[in-house]
């Protein structure tokens, strides 16, 4: 078959399995797994571990209706000291009916995107409470308006693949926290939105506003173009009651849920790294019987976000080569189980969008999603430990997710990349290799292009204004907010929203 039309064929295959074409340099889903920090018999270890600390260590659970749920399922109950002893067999069990794959839409399909396997995106995540502002660059307090213009930089980067709502409106009450800021974030892109809803009422209210802009209950359950984070439990190894309330309903309304994890190493769980990840592994797979339990085959993913301390001051650090480690690890984790995977990556220390955060979120960025982690969050935009968001960082962490995810794609070996005929082609004197036919059909293929880092000669960059990435980053950030415009929700949902809830955010925020 001529090359050509081996190229076609290969093409159609891809569209009719719902891939994305190969011709696309960095697609969202490339498959990973390349980089694996356990041998195979450490993972099995870890597993065999985590399965001992909830048969003979136990978990806490207050008296409640989850601690009925697991007395009822035969798990032994400690009720003077309310800890849960789960048997290995509900575990597997629990695993035997959990999705391998979950299905998380976008409010354009074009975002769809399939959690498992080894298939990678990365996106954004958090809760950061502070922003470097865009024109004063001074640290304020994040707002509404901020989680609606992220999200529109979220919508016109390519290299972001969710929004995960990632800074606190904290100018508006916490009682219209939740729904706000669903309505912000889905407003504002027409990629998957992610949250939280810390009450049942605001969960209910969610759901609601979900439902209206999908078309009712059905469509939403059929196309979840939102789901929902439960940091469900408390390192080590405690469930938080209030908490586990609301997972427990949106288990019940079979919505897509992500059970966050979060023991940091040397403070809320062991300094030895294998020993956080049999701690953190425990916890997530209690987390997925209790799921199982209370609906099985209910659509979970197992959220593991291990952390380090820096043992001389006891601080978070989020740019640890130890945090791409456990990070990496945790995906194997759950390939283990055959189960999508949440984690983090892309966490900096830094104060700026400088030289540290651009290592710091490189180094953890690769670990993760080479390690073939399913679902990426934290990836952009974050500084200072978690606690503050920039603009630019963005626009930033876009372009480094892009390397990342050309690293993921890796290299394709066929007869025709071989290319033999080419350099005999210029071994002959017959042209140079940057003039041949291959060349020009695999320029925008086979190679990824950076929107913000720089490759001019110097000469040009010096009559360009002598930028650095910084710079760059804040036109363009500035240039995308100004002119992007991201589908909007159809008016008369938009109305018909406003007429039920007490929506805080303007019509045209921008």
């Amino acid at each position: 078959m001529p090359a050509p039309q081996r190229k076609r064929s290969r093409r159609r295959r891809e569209e009719k399995a719902g891939e994305r074409p190969s011709q696309s340099v960095v697609s969202p889903g490339a498959s990973g797994g390349w980089y694996r920090p356990l041998r195979d018999a450490d993972v099995i270890r870890i597993h065999e571990a985590a399965l001992d600390v909830l048969e003979k260590i136990g978990i806490e659970v207050q008296p409640s209706e989850c601690r009925n749920i697991w007395q009822a399922a035969g798990a032994r109950i400690d009720t003077a000291r309310n800890r849960v002893f789960i048997p290995r067999k509900l575990v597997n069990q629990a695993l035997s009916t959990a999705q391998n794959e979950v299905f998380l839409a976008g409010r354009d399909p074009r975002h769809d995107m399939h959690l498992g396997k080894q298939r990678v995106y990365m996106g954004t995540g958090g809760a950061a409470v502070k922003i470097l502002d865009l024109d004063s660059q001074q640290v304020r307090q994040t707002t509404l308006r901020d989680v609606a213009n992220v999200g529109r930089l979220v919508d016109a980067l390519d290299n972001i693949h969710f929004y995960l709502r990632c800074c606190v409106a904290r100018d508006i009450p916490s009682e219209d926290l939740d729904l706000n800021t669903y309505y912000a974030a889905l407003s504002s892109t027409t990629k998957h939105v992610t949250g939280n809803c810390f009450t049942l009422r605001s969960l209910r209210d969610v759901l609601a506003l979900g439902e209206i802009i999908a078309g009712g209950q059905d469509e939403l359950r059929k196309r979840p173009f939102l789901s929902f984070i439960t940091s469900w439990t408390v390192s080590p190894l405690r469930f938080a009651p209030e908490t586990v309330e609301v997972l427990t309903e949106i288990v019940r309304q079979e919505m897509p849920v992500f059970l966050s994890s979060a023991p940091q190493a040397g403070a809320t769980s062991p300094a030895a790294l294998a020993g956080t990840l049999v701690q953190i592994h425990a916890e997530e797979l209690s987390g997925l019987t209790y799921c199982q339990l209370v609906k099985p085959g209910t659509p979970v993913v197992l959220g593991y976000v291990p952390s380090v301390s820096d043992l001389r001051t006891g601080n978070f650090v989020g740019g640890a080569a130890e945090f791409a480690l456990m990070n990496a690890a945790v995906a194997q984790l759950g390939q283990h189980c055959n189960l999508p995977v949440y984690n983090s990556s892309g966490l900096s220390d830094a104060k700026l969008p400088d030289v540290q955060a651009g290592y710091e979120k490189g180094l953890t960025g690769a670990a993760a999603a080479l390690a073939g982690a399913n679902y990426i969050h934290h990836s952009a935009g974050f500084l200072e430990s978690m606690l503050t968001v920039a603009y630019e960082q963005f626009v930033i962490d876009d372009d480094i997710n892009g390397s990342i995810m050309r690293l993921v794609r890796g290299i394709e070996v066929t007869d025709e990349t071989l290319s033999l005929d080419v350099i005999e082609q210029v071994v002959k004197g017959e042209g140079h290799f940057l003039g041949t036919r291959q060349s020009l059909e695999l320029m925008n293929t086979e190679f990824y292009y950076p929107h913000t880092a720089d490759r001019q000669s110097r000469d040009n960059w010096q009559a360009n204004g002598s930028l650095d990435m910084r710079q760059t980053a804040r036109r363009q950030a500035k240039q995308l907010l100004k002119t992007h415009q991201p589908t909007p929700l159809p008016a008369e949902i938009d109305a018909s929203i406003r007429d039920r809830f007490n929506i805080l955010l303007p019509v045209n925020p921008s």
